[in-house]
């Protein structure tokens, strides 16, 4: 997939929604742990009850380390469902990976090659070598850890040169610009820090960013929109816990879809705000 046809799903279905599959086993509804894949069964139909309002998932990795070879097995099992019934969708690899160029060249094969996701999000601390083996793959995208929404950002990523007062997370921006382009890579940008926003867009004018914090982290939408969207819309905004623990009852998956339904109202709002449908 590549921006255009991102693009493309994005005007069909008024949405730049994406949905983190960050499926909590404690947090499915209890009726669900009696059948033989907990996670998988919850994912399917939160991903059938949503896949209408969103052009992305981004399943967590660490929830499904967390349960061992079971979880992986259910990792597997969700990927595969999704590209057989929505092939449309822009499937993210939530793994924050980054190590030494051999270990990243496994890295990438393993999410690229084996399991077929379209994107994975890479540290970039350990700097260009790390980063290089996910970009040798056509059609697929590095989505590079800038700007994060948690308060923990504020220990490194605004850490300023002394003589420019360029901080830490624009020197990210601007360097990586050298290692790929808007066609394979993108960044994540947190929601709490949407005062950032004009500033990455200077720097960043036409590569999509993923923005987390959305939702249950109190990142407001319209902000987002007002100072992250371009003429592509260049906005995936990730909604997890709003979405997929709408309710722990028998209607979560209901509940998952009226919360994706909202959500996607406002941003087809948006956009055709921005004139873009």
């Amino acid at each position: 997939m590549n921006n255009q046809q991102l693009f493309e799903n994005i005007k069909k279905k008024g949405s730049f929604l994406c949905v983190g599959l960050d499926t909590d086993v404690n947090k499915i509804p209890a009726f669900l742990r009696d059948t033989t894949d907990p996670i998988f069964e919850f994912n399917k139909e939160i991903i059938d009850a949503t896949a209408s309002y969103t052009v992305a998932y981004k399943p967590n990795l660490a929830f499904y380390e967390s349960e061992g070879m079971d979880g992986w097995l259910s990792l597997e099992k969700t990927t595969q469902y999704i590209r057989e019934n929505y092939p449309d969708i822009f499937l993210i690899a939530d793994a924050k990976r980054g190590d030494i160029g051999n270990t990243s060249s496994m890295y990438a094969r393993a999410f690229f090659e084996k399991m077929n996701f379209d994107a994975v999000t890479v540290a970039p601390y350990m700097g260009e070598d790390s980063v290089k083996p996910f970009l040798i793959y056509s059609g697929k995208y590095v989505i590079l850890l800038a700007l994060t929404s948690n308060k923990g950002a504020f220990d490194f990523q605004f850490t300023a040169e002394e003589t420019s007062g360029e901080k830490l997370f624009e020197k990210v921006l601007r360097i990586s610009q050298d290692w790929g382009n808007e066609q394979n890579m993108m960044y994540v940008i947190g929601a709490t820090k949407v005062e950032e926003l004009s500033g990455v867009r200077k720097i960043v004018p036409n590569h999509f960013l993923l923005v987390p914090g959305v939702g249950a982290q109190g990142g407001s939408l319209q902000d987002v929109a007002k100072y992250g969207m371009n003429e592509q819309c260049g906005l995936l905004v990730n909604s997890s816990r709003a979405i997929i623990y709408a309710s722990n009852s028998l209607d979560f998956a209901q509940k998952a879809c009226e919360s994706a339904k909202e959500t996607r109202d406002e941003m087809y709002g948006l956009l055709k705000l921005k004139g873009l449908i």
